[in-house]
C-alpha cells in the first residue's frame, strides 16, 4: 500500500515586523490589552506589493530545499488562501510559474485558517493513489490588506506568512489519519462580507469576527476532531508527541490543550510571535518546530485548525 510523507518544511515571514506598541500609535488600544487577551506581542507584516504568492514561493523554496527535491520533480501544486493576489487566477497557477514548475496539476483551496490541513488532506490522497509524486502543500497569507483599522476587536489579531511541506510517497506510514468539516450555518460570525460587482466592492472588504462565538464554537470543535483523528488512526492520546493546533489565540490554545489533557509542554505556539495567519499559522508553526529539533523522527504530530465558514479539520502524523 502507498501512503504520503511529509519530506520536508519551509516558511517565510515579511521583513516588516509590527509590535503591539507600534499599532498603540495607531490604534486606540494597549499592548497589555493585547497581550492578556490573545498572548499576541508581534507580528509581521508584508510590504507594499509583496504578494501572497510572493510568500509562497519563498517558503516552498526553502520546503525544496530541505526535502532534497528540485522543482522540475513537483507536479501538484495546493494552495490554502484567503486573501489571493487576484479574483483569478488563482495563487497556485501564478505560484506555479514563479517557481518554475511547467507539470501537474495546481490549484487553490478556500477553507480560510482550517485552509492548510484541507490542503493536506487533499494531497496526501493524489499521493496515496499514485497521482502526484512530489507535492507542495502552502498555506500563505496577506491579512494585513483586509484589515479593518478603525475596529481594535480585530485588526491586532492578524499576521502576514506562508509555511509549505513538501510530500512524498512512501511505503511506511507518515500522514495516519484526517478528519474534515463544515457547517455553513455559521458564515456571518467570521468572514470577509465583499464581492467584486460592476468594478464596484459590494459589501465590507475587511475581516468581521464576534470574537466570543468564535472561542466558544474553536474549543469545542477542536476537541471533537482531535479524538476523532485519534480514533481513525487507532492512537491513545497519549502517544501524541507534540500538538500543533491553529495559532488564532493563545487562550483558545490553552483551553483546547486543556480539554484534550495535553499539556502545554507537548504544544507548539507560535502565535505570540506571528499573531493569526489564517492558513498559513499551521505549516508556519510545524516548520519553526521541525528546525529548532522538537519534532523528530518516530513522534506523532496532532495538526488541527478552525475557521470561517465554519471549516475545521485535523491531521495526524508520523514524522520521519
Amino acid at each position: 500500500m502507498l501512503y504520503s510523507r511529509i519530506a520536508g518544511t519551509g516558511s517565510y515571514l515579511p521583513a516588516t515586523v509590527v509590535t503591539n506598541s507600534d499599532l498603540e500609535k495607531r490604534v486606540d488600544t494597549s499592548d497589555e490589552w493585547i497581550r492578556t487577551r490573545t498572548g499576541i506581542r508581534e507580528r509581521h507584516f508584508a510590504a507594499e506589493g509583496e504578494l501572497s504568492s510572493d510568500l509562497a514561493m519563498q517558503a516552498c523554496r526553502r520546503a525544496l530545499q530541505a526535502a532534497g527535491r528540485d522543482v522540475s520533480e513537483v507536479d501538484l501544486i495546493v494552495v490554502a488562501t484567503t486573501t489571493p493576489d487576484m479574483i483569478f487566477p488563482g495563487v497556485a497557477c501564478i505560484l506555479q510559474a514563479k517557481l518554475g514548475v511547467t507539470r501537474g496539476a495546481a490549484f487553490d483551496v478556500q477553507a480560510v485558517c482550517s485552509g492548510f490541513v484541507y490542503a493536506l488532506s487533499i494531497a496526501d490522497m493524489f499521493v496515496r493513489s499514485g497521482q502526484s509524486r512530489c507535492a507542495l502543500v502552502v498555506g500563505t497569507e496577506v491579512y494585513s490588506g483586509i484589515l479593518d483599522w478603525n475596529d481594535r476587536s480585530t485588526c491586532v489579531l492578524f499576521g502576514d506568512g506562508a509555511g509549505a511541506v513538501v510530500l512524498l510517497p512512501s511505503q511506511e506510514p507518515g500522514i495516519l489519519a484526517t478528519r474534515l468539516h463544515t457547517d455553513g450555518r455559521y458564515t456571518d460570525i467570521l468572514a470577509v462580507p465583499a464581492r467584486v460587482c460592476g468594478g464596484n466592492i459590494a459589501g465590507k472588504p475587511f475581516v468581521t469576527m464576534e470574537g466570543q462565538a468564535v472561542f466558544k464554537f474553536a474549543v469545542k470543535v477542536l476537541t471533537e476532531v482531535a479524538a476523532e483523528v485519534l480514533e481513525r488512526a487507532g492512537l491513545p492520546l497519549e502517544q501524541v508527541d507534540w500538538f500543533i493546533p491553529h495559532q488564532a489565540n493563545v487562550r483558545i490554545i490553552e483551553a483546547t490543550a486543556r480539554k484534550l489533557g495535553l499539556p502545554m509542554e507537548r504544544v507548539v505556539v507560535t502565535v505570540d510571535r506571528h499573531a493569526n495567519t489564517s492558513a498559513a499559522s499551521v505549516p508556519l508553526a510545524l516548520d519553526e518546530a521541525v528546525r529548532d529539533g522538537r519534532i523528530r523522527a518516530g513522534q506523532h504530530v496532532l495538526l488541527e485548525a478552525v475557521g470561517g465558514g465554519f471549516t475545521w479539520g485535523a491531521c495526524l502524523i508520523k514524522w520521519g
